[in-house]
């Protein structure tokens, strides 16, 4: 296998390769650490026996060179924005641009456009027509039906019809995209129509209509009626978190998208076999001495376990990587943390063991088949599922065994924890136990002097719209951190991150915000104001002011002046806006709360 997946002509004559079977187009640059999802997927296709290159954030604005220069694959090009959508990459919640895009060589915001699966599928259709263009990647997984696009405030169709794209694939995409391989390598179009967690554009639907499949409201009718891309939401989220979930079908034009059914989620051999894949874990040498902040971020870290049945409303986790917990093996884990202990830049110190959210490894419903019947969204929410295993004894024994792996000094948990699941009363009388244990291993052994946790907001009203659990379970988990700070003779902080402008949200739930957060000692760092992304819950609150489980109207901050108006009072504490603020809360009517932020 080759040392780095080649991105020239000549590092495939390098190689000894006069053809190659995938050509793989990412908006990111390419690095060779299974956090980054073009490597996963290149390594993937390489372990079946295939030739794959990648071409990293090609040039789009000249003669189209980057895509020429590898000449056509024997099977499929493949096209990928990165590991995020790249409106959200790009731009903030206020729609202005970031600081820096984390994925692109020093930072630079000129390595990709924006929507990089659509304009680069266009480049490789005026190309090469005959040629199948393959999408995946968050960006096209979460725009695969009808879309509110919070950057252009309109709803967008199927992003495989903006594109031109042949297949879609959502979700994580490696056993689709071997499937799509196979059948372009040796079979028919009517296979790959067949294929699980795929999706395409079509005059005929493919073995017709039938009564199983899921029927959403076409485009044309979601243009014309809010509720009905409500309703078709509650369509879609129900059957991604479906374990055997249904085709669902939406009509465009004289056209329908199709995506069939996901495949069951992977075992913990299935992903201990991408994980255990040869990654350099390093930046392609076309990058030396370029720094990649993304990269920075994760070379020291591990996942461990990919899912979320968290169901956070804001979040697209759990729509992309779905609900059910697939966690890797000790083994594996393990194997990786010896791994980075060889890197030359190792000082000893592990930055993750995490996922999605880094305390739900190993965890999931204890009886299989009730959660094969579940629609629900979130396992935790309103209340914690009494079926769901809570057991973290085994989260507990990885975090020591990594802690002794040879050359690790501390191991540290970077990802943010579900503080309900520790206080979660479990029945199980060992799993209830595993909560305290877990709890003081990761206060006392794994924090590096700051602890991730998200309560979001201080409002229960609108904690519960966003299925997070009250607040009240933050402040006792609050007064745990402290209690096991004060018995081991530590100082640590807790970091809590808080969101502005969600739906349900109103000026006044932000005043109180500012002043429980007060009370507590917290001068706010992790802050952000509701940014809209495609297909969650709380994008389609904002655009059709609608709850889709509901049908009933949510308030939301929409206006420039209305999200500053919330946002400045994450700052009661910053002298400058002291009188803004003032002003804010006698308009609003609660003068009553000036005594007690100032």
């Amino acid at each position: 296998m080759a040392e780095w997946l080649p991105t020239t002509k000549k590092e495939c004559e390098q190689l000894g390769w006069d053809e190659l079977d995938v050509i793989l187009f990412s908006g990111d640059a390419y690095v060779d650490h299974p956090s980054f999802g073009t490597a996963v997927i290149g390594r993937v296709l390489e372990h079946h026996g295939l030739r794959v290159a990648i071409v990293p954030q090609p040039n789009w604005q000249d003669d189209l060179r980057d895509f020429k220069k590898l000449g056509k694959p024997r099977l499929f090009f493949g096209v990928t924005a990165g590991c995020m959508d790249s409106m959200v990459n790009r731009y903030t919640a206020g729609k202005r641009l970031r600081s820096e895009d984390a994925y692109t060589p020093d930072g630079r915001h000129t390595g990709r456009p924006e929507y990089p699966s659509i304009v680069y599928t266009k480049a490789l259709k005026k190309l090469f027509p005959d040629t199948p263009v393959v999408l995946g990647g968050i960006e096209a997984s979460m725009r695969r039906f009808t879309q509110y696009d919070y950057w252009q405030d309109k709803l967008l169709p199927s992003i495989l019809e903006t594109s031109g794209a042949d297949y879609l694939i959502y979700g994580m995409g490696e056993k689709p995209i071997v499937a799509i391989a196979d059948a372009l390598a040796y079979g028919t179009r009517d296979e790959i129509l067949m294929q699980p967690q795929t999706g395409f554009i079509c005059k005929e639907v493919p073995g017709g209509i039938s009564a199983q499949d899921k029927l959403l409201f076409s485009h044309e009718q979601c243009l014309k009626d809010k509720r009905s891309q409500a309703a078709n939401f509650k369509v879609i989220e129900e059957e991604s978190n479906r374990i055997l979930a249904q085709r669902i079908i939406q009509p465009i034009g004289d056209r329908f998208i199709v995506v069939n059914a996901p495949y069951p989620p992977m075992t913990t051999q299935e992903l201990d076999e991408v994980y255990d894949l040869p990654y350099t874990r390093l930046p392609h040498p076309r990058y030396k001495g370029k720094r990649i902040p993304a990269y920075e971020m994760i070379r020291h870290s591990v996942t461990i376990h990919r899912g979320c049945f968290g169901g956070c409303a804001f979040c697209t986790i759990s729509a992309h990587q779905g609900k059910q917990i697939v966690s890797r093996s000790k083994g594996s884990i393990l194997r990786e943390v010896r791994a980075i202990t060889r890197m030359e830049d190792f000082k000893g110190y592990i930055s993750d063991l995490g996922g999605p959210s880094a305390n739900m490894f190993g965890l999931g419903g204890r009886d299989r088949s009730l959660c094969e019947k579940c629609r629900r969204a979130t396992c935790l929410h309103p209340k914690v599922c009494p079926n769901l295993n809570t057991d973290l004894s085994a989260l507990t024994d990885l975090y020591q065994a990594a802690d002794h792996v040879q050359g690790v000094k501390k191991v540290c948990i970077g990802s943010g924890i579900r503080y309900d699941i520790l206080q979660y009363r479990d029945p199980d009388e060992k799993a209830d136990r595993s909560h305290s244990a877990y709890a003081k291993e990761l206060i006392v052994n794994h924090v590096s002097g700051r602890l991730k946790v998200a309560p979001e907001h201080t409002s229960d009203h609108v904690l519960d719209l966003m299925r997070k659990p009250s607040f009240a379970q933050f402040e006792q988990f609050k007064k745990t951190f402290d209690r096991i700070n004060r018995e081991n003779g530590l100082n640590q902080q807790l970091i809590p991150y808080f969101i502005s402008s969600h739906p349900a949200c109103t000026e006044e739930d932000m005043a109180l915000l500012a002043v429980i957060t007060k009370r507590l000692n917290f001068h706010l760092e992790q802050i952000q104001d509701f940014t809209p992304t495609p297909m969650t819950l709380s994008t389609e609150i904002f655009y059709t002011g609608i709850n889709p489980y509901t049908m009933k109207p949510v308030f939301t901050a929409k206006t420039d002046r209305e999200k500053q108006a919330q946002r400045q009072f994450f700052f009661w504490y910053d002298p400058s806006r002291r009188h803004e603020i003032i002003q804010e809360l006698k308009r609003i009517g609660r003068a009553d709360l000036i005594g007690k932020l100032f």
